[in-house]
């Protein structure tokens, strides 16, 4: 899965997020100590590739399984004879998973509203910015979750960790 051309195009933008962050930092420190006067954009700039990196970086991670999961709590279901546990189990998982991502989702678009109407202070961006990619990033692995559930797709044991 981490092949697919959306996997390599969201760590494409994550790279570019922190390549432009580090670099935006690394100029205000120079500028700052260098020369006495630092550029003002670069914490709000700073600020807002974060915030974007982070959900990127999450919704990236949620179809290669890479999100903390306790998969010492399902090892019991795995003997013979709880397989009907275990897929009952892994729905109600599932199924949380959609439920977060909706309350998440939901407050984050109220978000986006509230920031529509006012601006950054330097930078003049909406607002809106800074919460989006809360809506977006919740809208996205909330589907998936719920392609997850509507297959029935038991949860990956395959990870490189053993008990989490």
């Amino acid at each position: 899965m981490s092949n697919t051309p959306v996997i390599r195009f969201l760590n494409t933008l994550m790279a570019a997020c922190l390549a432009v962050m580090a670099t935006s930092v690394f100029v205000n420190v120079v500028m700052r100590y260098g020369f006495g006067s630092g550029v003002a954009a670069s914490e709000e700039l700073s600020r807002l590739l974060f915030v974007w990196m982070v959900f990127i970086g999450a919704t990236a991670a949620y179809p290669q399984g890479e999100h903390m999961a306790f998969t010492s709590l399902l090892h019991p279901l795995l003997k013979p004879g709880r397989e009907s546990a275990l897929k009952v189990t892994t729905c109600l998982i599932h199924a949380l998973v959609v439920l977060s991502c909706a309350l998440l989702g939901w407050g984050a678009w109220q978000q986006v509203l509230v920031g529509m109407d006012s601006v950054s202070v330097v930078l003049g961006y909406p607002q809106a910015l800074l919460p989006l990619p809360a809506f977006l990033c919740s809208l996205a692995i909330g589907l998936m979750a719920l392609w997850k559930l509507l297959r029935a797709r038991p949860i990956d044991f395959g990870h490189a960790a053993e008990v989490e």
